[in-house]
């Protein structure tokens, strides 16, 4: 990596600076220089979805984006994500119980919100499609598909 620089970004709402390489993934910029552990680290390779933030409202692996190419990105994580379909949302994983291990969860819940707000009502297999690329080691999948149903307000199992 090069040398560290003071890196301006903006997450959750507040401009935030990292002394970092530009090259530093945004996942290591939130977590070990922001303290910012909701997302987490899964495979590295952006197949599991476990570190899902959104960067200008959309799902994006944060193991992927480095600091450099992040740009005037605006980034939230789970513990930025504050609006009444957030509520929903964390209403109903409670609601159906959804978590095993929740390693996942925080990934999960990004994706949910960010398919709600472009689609309130999706079909079971629009859910399917936007969450293909989210694995839950526990295979909660029934249950995550149930809360993003009941979320939209179509309620019942997908």
């Amino acid at each position: 990596m090069s040398d560290t620089k003071a890196i301006t970004i903006s997450v959750n709402g507040k401009a935030r600076t990292v002394n970092a390489p530009p090259e530093m993934p945004l996942l290591w910029a939130l977590r070990d220089e922001l303290g910012l552990s909701g997302a987490k680290f899964g495979c590295g390779g952006g197949f599991c979805g476990a570190c899902t933030v959104h960067v200008d409202g959309s799902p994006t692996r944060s193991c992927q984006l480095t600091l450099g190419d992040l740009g005037g990105g605006k980034v939230t994580t789970i513990e930025g994500l504050a609006d009444p379909l957030a509520e929903r949302l964390r209403k109903a994983w409670l609601e159906i119980d959804v978590m095993q291990c929740g390693y996942c969860q925080a990934g999960q819940i990004m994706t949910a919100h960010a398919l709600l707000s472009q689609n309130p009502r999706p079909s079971a297999a629009e859910v399917d499609a936007a969450m293909e690329g989210n694995i839950c080691r526990c295979a909660t999948y029934p249950k995550i598909r149930e809360a993003i149903r009941n979320a939209s307000g179509q309620g019942g199992k997908a």
